[in-house]
């Protein structure tokens, strides 16, 4: 965004509609000491001038709200292009102390913030923007207006901040995306969802805060979460892969239950076998039959397990290498549990060429079988 942010103020009278509108416009009526003053300094071609300019242009027009935003909005884009960041967000800061509901201005300091690799500062912005954009329309109607002048009105101005909105919701997403503290994460997700209603990243959103509550070991709020979430999008693949993984290692009764329909509801909807079927849903499908093998496994129905392992490492191999590597081992497992030590070996064999957490395991369930098949000699 840098570089495309308008750094020309509206000059012209202001119009009785602006007074109704939730986001904030600066205007500068032309003709007012204000309008001149800028006029003067956009005539003076060196920067280091300008900013002296409107830094005693700030000063002059103290009690002008309008113009003490826009003037340390230019002095923050001064700073921003000289590469002085923390001076930038720091005028910018100013310019949102006369202007709060500024889209330009919140998508400016979220420019910068991202710039910074600040994150809470980049979520701060965002979801400010956010709000700012989602409070149109809940302000009263103008007296004497009439219902479709005033519809026309707020969808003009939803419209027109559109760009901003979206600018904002998507450097918010990459921000919580990036951020590697679960527990910091799960904060930027419960102020991104309200901000940014119906958001286009809902779907990720969602699968990243099943994450970290998974990280954070916080059953009971990624079961809320992924359950609301499904209520909202019963077909969500991430948010039913994540419960069935979830409920599957769950101690509590009834959980293998559930793990086993979240996984059969996964398999379902991802539709494997479909020839347009994606990367994504093979993944899907794969990682639901492994889970549901598994839990197969837990409720020592063995037999039954097998066939669905086989079939989540069909669907892994070349998909995802440390899913596969679980695959192969639960069917390793399997097969030793079933005494069927050729097959056992021989997907043992090929879970311990691949480095990661399971091949430690791997590794000791082969020398096992090992010692058994030597034993039946």
């Amino acid at each position: 965004m840098k570089g495309k942010i308008s750094a020309v103020i509206l000059m012209v009278i202001s119009l009785p509609l602006l007074l109704h509108a939730q986001l904030d416009k600066l205007v500068i009526p032309a003709g007012t000491p204000e309008d001149k003053a800028l006029q003067a300094i956009s005539n003076e071609p060196d920067a280091q001038k300008k900013l002296t300019m409107y830094e005693g242009f700030v000063q002059e027009f103290a009690a002008n709200p309008a113009a003490v935003a826009y003037g340390n909005w230019q002095i923050s884009q001064y700073y921003q292009n000289a590469g002085d960041l923390p001076k930038a967000l720091e005028y910018g800061d100013k310019a949102l102390a006369s202007s709060a509901h500024n889209l330009d201005i919140l998508v400016s300091q979220a420019n910068i913030a991202q710039q910074m690799k600040d994150n809470a500062k980049v979520i701060d912005y965002a979801v400010r923007g956010g709000e700012a954009y989602n409070s149109i329309g809940k302000e009263p109607k103008p007296e004497g207006m009439s219902d479709q002048d005033f519809a026309s009105r707020l969808e003009e101005e939803k419209n027109s901040a559109k760009s901003s909105y979206e600018f904002l919701e998507a450097a918010a997403f990459n921000a919580l995306v990036e951020e590697t503290d679960a527990k910091k994460r799960m904060a930027y997700i419960e102020r991104f969802t309200p901000a940014f209603p119906n958001s286009r990243f809902e779907d990720s959103v969602a699968s990243y805060a099943m994450v970290s509550l998974s990280e954070l070991k916080d059953m009971a709020r990624l079961v809320a979460y992924g359950e609301k979430a499904l209520a909202a999008n019963p077909n969500s693949l991430a948010t039913l892969t994540l419960l069935s993984t979830t409920f599957v290692d769950d101690p509590k009764p009834g959980s293998l239950s559930k793990a086993i329909s979240y996984a059969e509801k996964t398999i379902e909807v991802a539709r494997a076998d479909a020839p347009d079927a994606d990367r994504s849903r093979k993944l899907s499908a794969g990682v639901a039959h492994s889970t549901l093998g598994y839990a197969y496994m837990k409720q020592d129905k063995t037999a039954a397990a097998v066939p669905e392992l086989k079939a989540a490492s069909e669907l892994l191999k070349g998909q995802d290498e440390q899913q596969y590597a679980v695959a192969l081992y639960r069917l390793g497992f399997a097969y030793a549990k079933l005494n069927k030590i050729t097959e056992a070996r021989e997907v043992l064999n090929e879970a311990v060429k691949i480095s990661g957490p399971v091949q430690g395991p791997a590794q000791e369930l082969l020398v096992k079988v090992n010692a058994a098949r030597a034993k039946g000699k």
